[in-house]
């Protein structure tokens, strides 16, 4: 009865998002291009996509302190491994002097601390199986002050899923005190649904309940209209170009000053955005294979995916939550 229930909303589960959509568009050649996120980045920016700037990268342990030292004066960077998951592995750091590194918490470690995270990250603790990876330093994005009444301590990012080049559904992650002022909802952060033709967020999600104010800042979550909402999707939809991949998730950063950039894309989004939107994905994938999108400009394929959304909103799955 409850499976019932989910299949007439059009609720994807993992295992039809699995046989029905990764396995049968994503050809598994193109996998590298979004799962090791250097490669990623080199792709975007031969393309004309913004990213958050590479400091350094950190291939072998004899490296990590000459590395380390030459950031230093940036003040402001983040630690991340190349072939992470699930947002594991990422430190964010805030500022240093001369001794120690200052997180996101306030909390401060020492030089060996982070020596010792990164000789982690490079032994593949945080790989997607386990092989050795690549340590990356980038620049802090500084959040956009749209989201500093409901974000705590981190940079919210923005998710589009993006199905044949045309991006479906979307939603913006929140970070929490839990989460450590990361933008992951297995660690804790909040998913908040976006209207996809006006970019205002709607309802959020939280440990798969749904609530209507940020947990730390009590502050109301809907409403919020996302600053660059057309470029955002134009960003999910040229992702899509330059991977290859039919079925995607597309992770938008806003800075304050350098607008949109492209943080990661992710062959395998999970499905907890469906209940940030009270909608199901399955009407809106099966809309899109009703035409045939091949060959379609950026523009249109923005257009027929807001048109899809719009005829979802009635599509609502509101009593499958508590």
């Amino acid at each position: 009865m409850w499976f019932d229930r989910l299949k007439e909303k059009g609720v994807l589960g993992i295992n039809r998002r699995n046989a029905d959509f990764t396995l049968r568009v994503n050809p598994r050649k193109y996998y590298p291009r979004v799962d090791d996120k250097l490669l990623t980045k080199r792709l975007a920016l031969q393309n004309g996509l913004s990213v958050p700037e590479l400091y350094g990268v950190i291939r072998y342990h004899h490296e990590i302190r000459t590395v380390l030292e030459a950031v230093v004066p940036y003040g402001q960077f983040v630690l991340k491994p190349s072939m992470g998951s699930g947002g594991e592995g990422i430190l964010v750091i805030t500022g240093h002097d001369g001794q120690h590194f200052k997180k996101t918490s306030g909390e401060r470690i020492g030089t060996d601390d982070v020596v010792h995270y990164v000789a982690g990250i490079l032994s593949g603790l945080y790989s997607l199986a386990g092989q050795d990876d690549k340590a990356l330093i980038e620049y802090k994005v500084a959040m956009d002050p749209v989201f500093e009444r409901i974000a705590y301590q981190g940079v919210p990012d923005i998710r589009v899923i993006v199905y044949k080049g045309v991006p479906v559904m979307s939603m913006v992650r929140l970070p929490t005190k839990e989460s450590d002022g990361k933008a992951n909802l297995h660690q804790g952060a909040v998913g908040v649904g976006v209207d996809m033709n006006h970019g205002s967020t709607l309802l959020g999600v939280h440990h798969d309940r749904v609530i209507h104010a940020h947990p730390d800042t009590n502050e109301p979550i809907n409403g919020v209209v996302i600053p660059h909402w057309q470029e955002i999707l134009k960003i999910a939809v040229l992702s899509f170009e330059i991977t290859g991949l039919g079925y995607m998730g597309v992770d938008v950063v806003l800075d304050r000053t350098k607008g949109p950039m492209v943080l990661e894309l992710n062959a395998r989004p999970g499905l907890s955005i469906q209940i940030a939107n009270q909608s199901g994905l399955i009407p809106r994938l099966e809309a899109v294979d009703s035409e045939d999108v091949t060959g379609w400009p950026v523009d249109k394929r923005i257009r027929i995916g807001q048109e899809v959304a719009r005829h979802s909103l009635l599509k609502s799955t509101e009593h499958l939550v508590e």
